[in-house]
């Protein structure tokens, strides 16, 4: 499970899929292979943050994510 559960795991543009998520458990999340649990989708981009059902886990996007979206894929 997540090493600490009050803390959310920062996410910014690169860190989701082309979807606008991630799945967890996730690297990102610091979780150990032996307290995993099944891969789970969560639509991140949607609301700016989302729970993980399983281990409630919370993955927050940054502030700016979008604004790095989008240079992302327009570089100058």
């Amino acid at each position: 499970m997540n090493p600490n559960p009050n803390a959310a795991v920062p996410l910014s543009a690169k860190d989701l899929n082309a979807q606008g998520g991630v799945y967890c458990p996730n690297p990102l999340a610091k979780m150990e292979l032996w307290n995993t649990h099944p891969r789970v989708y969560l639509d991140v981009a949607r609301a700016g943050a989302a729970k993980c059902p399983y281990c409630g886990t919370v993955y927050q996007l940054e502030p700016n994510w979008q604004k790095a979206a989008r240079s992302r894929k327009n570089p100058a």
